[in-house]
């Protein structure tokens, strides 16, 4: 009874890790998680992929069970401004839980490429600030491989990438409820701000995600990058960013 109690108490605080995180830590992590799919050649995301995105989420997943099971985690999501350039990061949060038989746990790193304007605006305008992957937008496996061949025309408007350490095997965002998490953005920019006006570019850049934009520069490349046709591209300098709130409210 006691091994029961203490696997629940984990499922807790799993679950409520998409609530109240340190931002400025969220968006370190997420530029490590960047890095680190990165590293391995033919495990990482495409150049091209990369290159392509019209956003990207980056989230930080639990997931553990003893019968019941439950999942959390959170991330932030940015979005490619017009100059090719990256926007100020928002915050999301998942979480859930499920029954079955199943005994582990696991901790899960997520890059989710947004493919089209339309997957990003999913996101900006979500009522309810909440997104449906597979529901609300097609979401499939992406191509591995740092040299890979990928089509003009995605298959799905987003790709999934993730990394596992854990007893679980096999990991699906099919059904994932992706939320907007309001208050932490507010906490974190100083005033209430929507995930639209941080992802179109009407919020300034954090001095705070300096580390992101730095992982993500070999993937900063100037438009046009059009839906359906790519043009050649261009590195682009990394826009100046400024000092963010700090940030100790929970959600």
């Amino acid at each position: 009874m006691k091994q029961i109690a203490a696997v629940i108490l984990g499922l807790l605080v799993i679950a409520g890790t998409s609530y109240g995180a340190d931002m400025t830590k969220v968006i370190d992590r997420a530029a490590t998680i960047i890095e680190e799919f990165q590293q391995i050649p033919e495990e990482s995301i495409p150049v091209d992929v990369l290159n392509k995105a019209r956003g990207l989420a980056i989230m930080n997943v639990g997931k553990a069970g003893f019968i019941l099971s439950a999942r959390g985690g959170n991330g932030i999501l940015i979005a490619r401004l017009s100059d090719g350039s990256w926007s100020a990061p928002s915050a999301i949060g998942t979480g859930g839980g499920g029954f079955g038989f199943q005994i582990g746990a696991e901790m899960t790193d997520f890059v989710i490429v947004l493919n089209s304007e339309k997957a990003v605006n999913s996101f900006g305008s979500a009522q309810g600030g909440t997104v449906t992957l597979g529901a609300d937008m097609s979401v499939a496996a992406g191509p591995v491989g740092r040299n890979a061949e990928v089509g003009v025309t995605p298959s799905a408007a987003i790709y999934s990438y993730s990394r596992s350490k854990g007893l679980f095997a096999g990991v699906s965002l099919e059904g994932t409820v992706i939320t907007e998490m309001k208050k932490t953005n507010a906490a974190f920019y100083g005033k209430p701000v929507t995930a639209n006006e941080i992802l179109s570019g009407s919020v300034p850049k954090p001095v705070a995600a300096e580390a992101l934009y730095t992982a993500l520069q070999p993937y900063t490349v100037a438009l046009p990058i059009l839906e359906g046709k790519t043009v050649k591209a261009k590195v682009v300098e990394a826009a100046p960013v400024v000092k963010a709130a700090p940030v100790e409210k929970t959600e």
